[in-house]
């Protein structure tokens, strides 16, 4: 075939020769004209697959040069970047220190129709470690995928609103619509996994059920009325699909501090980073279809408060998520070392509500900063730190401490000071209520609630501000912590989740912490003050920002 060169500008300065075949079709029309194309046609099949095959490599060349920072990206670069590396590893061999068993059965009983991922935490079908594990033992077993959610709106409960509710309907049409290229079933289920589960699984004939871990109170105890609920002979695997190295395997205990948690999970990175396979189509179809659902009718039909409004900055889905972690990289990644702690500057990720409903996975999060960001430099290790081994610490937490949203969770040391200054007399007194609509003398106090309760965000080392002055300015220590985990999980669009307990009781309870100067009220605790934080930032600038209007 004949080979002809041009020469074209590759930058400002800069010029290269390219052969014409390994332009796109596009290219082709554009300088050689259509009736060159028409011939390229007729060629023979081997060389027409030939050069599709060399078109298929400058296409991933190209994809290389993006992931690697040499070429200038555009918008919606990050998509083909993730679904190139998917597909490069869809033969990854799953590593079963991921899971565990709950059942004492491991073995999926002949005459099973199927095979179920309860989704519980992790609302996504890619980068999903329970998902992928759930298909590979489907394929094995040749049986059909589904995937079931039992949608609970806890009764009467002030933390029920339509912020999150909303957020993770979204998320799960989205599952839903994905999954329905994949041939892979979804149901929806009204009501208590612990009621409906077990009797769903016997209706399906399902042989075998995983599901993902969370380390919360509830959905722990979720897993131990499905545990009971299922037949004996049913295998029930859990797999942690949220945390880069399995809570567990982490540690088998809890941890006092950063400090002690760092290492161990350092040096099981080499083993557990790696990139995630392919969801892929499902080859083996169910005789029974799942009922459709109607998520329109199921969001409108929701009992939740709609006083505290979705928030109109973060879409929910994986491919909202994805896109903010591409804009992450893109734009605010490179401040994130030196500006993370000023809430005027852009250089935080954002990322956390896609995180939170498992919308985005922490592990791709981590392995496309490493990769994309790589001139990014100290930040990378800056956000990796945050994102792993602070934020895996809080699940660490929560799961080897069934008080860790109380008082009584905190160290002995901790307890002791804050009862010891529990009757020191306090500057301000305020209610839940007169916090709750930012009525306070504090205006950056203020600027921050009202932030929260309007775009659903407070920036990070607001929040450690934020939570301090409610120790200050309330009665107690305990009922100071019951307001501000009341507050970040009723407004927090990342709320009720490990972050915001451990976020609290670091704040108030000195966990994770260690003892400071003796003071009033605080005692031994970390103590911030508005002083502090014009040192750290243009303060005013932030309270013009959000300066309070009526709650």
């Amino acid at each position: 075939m004949h080979r002809s060169l041009l020469l074209i500008p590759a930058s400002k300065h800069i010029w290269k020769f390219v052969t014409l075949e390994s332009q796109r079709h596009c290219s082709f029309t554009k300088l050689v004209g259509p009736s060159s194309i028409n011939n390229r046609t007729t060629m023979p099949a081997e060389k027409r697959k030939a050069t599709f095959v060399k078109m298929d490599n400058t296409k991933r060349q190209k994809l290389q040069a993006v992931k690697e920072g040499k070429r200038e990206r555009v918008e919606g670069w990050l998509q083909d970047v993730v679904a190139e590396q998917r597909k490069e590893k869809k033969d990854l061999k799953f590593n079963k220190q991921r899971l565990r068993f709950l059942s004492q059965t491991q073995k999926i009983k002949q005459g099973s129709e199927g095979v179920v991922y309860w989704m519980n935490r992790d609302h996504r079908v890619q980068d999903n470690w329970a998902l992928i594990y759930a298909q590979q033992l489907a394929l094995e077993e040749k049986l059909p995928l589904h995937i079931c959610f039992c949608l609970v709106v806890p009764q009467n409960s002030e933390l029920a609103t339509i912020r999150h509710f909303g957020f993770m309907l979204g998320g799960l049409e989205e599952v839903a619509k994905d999954c329905s290229a994949l041939d892979i079933q979804v149901h929806l289920l009204q009501g208590s996994a612990g009621e409906l589960l077990p009797g769903f699984v016997a209706d399906w004939s399902f042989g075998a059920v995983v599901t993902d871990f969370s380390p919360l109170r509830t959905p722990l105890q979720w897993v131990e009325e499905v545990k009971k609920g299922l037949s004996s002979d049913i295998p029930f695997i859990q797999v942690d699909a949220h945390n880069v190295v399995p809570c567990w395997v982490a540690s088998d205990k809890l941890e006092y501090s950063a400090r002690t948690i760092r290492n161990k999970i350092t040096k099981l990175l080499k083993e557990f980073l790696t990139e995630m396979p392919l969801v892929d189509k499902h080859p083996h179809t169910a005789l029974r279809t799942a009922k459709p659902v109607d998520w329109a009718e199921a969001l409108s039909s929701l009992e939740v408060d709609r006083t505290v409004e979705e928030v109109d900055w973060a879409k929910s889905g994986t491919a909202a998520g994805i896109a903010m972690l591409e804009s992450f990289i893109d734009l605010r990644l490179k401040n994130f070392a030196t500006q993370r702690n000023n809430p005027n500057s852009s250089a935080v990720s954002q990322l956390s509500p896609w995180i939170r409903f498992g919308h985005l996975s922490a592990q791709r999060v981590v392995l496309q900063v490493k990769c994309c960001g790589k001139s990014a430099g100290e930040s990378v290790s800056s956000f990796t730190e945050e994102l792993v081994v602070r934020r895996e610490l809080t699940d660490n937490f929560c799961y080897y401490n069934p008080s860790y949203d109380s008082v009584k969770g905190a160290n002995d040391w901790a307890q002791k000071t804050l009862k010891d200054h529990a009757k020191d007399p306090r500057p301000y007194v305020y209610t839940r209520e007169q916090l709750e609509k930012a009525q306070t003398h504090d205006k950056l106090w203020n600027a921050a609630q009202y932030q929260m309760v309007i775009e659903g965000k407070m920036h990070g080392f607001l929040r450690m501000y934020w939570a301090k002055k409610i120790l200050e300015w309330t009665s107690s220590p305990e009922g100071a912590l019951s307001i501000a985990i009341y507050l970040n999980d009723r407004y927090e669009l990342d709320g009720q989740d490990p972050n915001g307990f451990v976020g609290c009781m670091w704040s108030i309870c000195g966990v994770h912490d260690q003892g400071w100067a003796e003071r009033p009220i605080f005692g031994k605790i970390r103590y911030m003050n508005y002083k502090g934080c014009t040192r750290k930032f243009d303060v005013a600038q932030f309270e013009r920002k959000y300066c309070p209007k009526d709650l």
